[in-house]
């Protein structure tokens, strides 16, 4: 029987096979929502969506687009805040 606190479903289950052939049943976290825009709301593109153990062994370069408010920003919003600035 697997652990208790596994046994709850904020946990993914996910199948695995062995080395040795066997299907066993992975326990694991659930990816984190997608990035949104935090002016507007839209979902951002180009930023990666994994769990806190991957992103933290992404190069930065990989984790956001590489432009003025990168990650913060969409590219319309980010487009509207450097004219207001100008």
């Amino acid at each position: 029987m697997v652990r208790p606190q596994l046994r709850s479903r904020s946990f993914r289950r996910v199948f695995r096979k062995t080395p040795g052939g066997k299907v066993v049943l992975h326990y694991e976290d659930h990816k984190p929502g997608r990035a949104k825009c935090g002016s507007c709301g839209a979902v951002l593109h180009g930023i990666k969506t994994d769990r806190d153990v991957k992103m933290k062994h992404m190069p930065k370069t990989a984790k956001r687009p590489e432009r003025p408010y990168g990650g913060v920003l969409c590219s319309r919003c980010m487009r509207e805040q450097i004219r207001k600035s100008v």
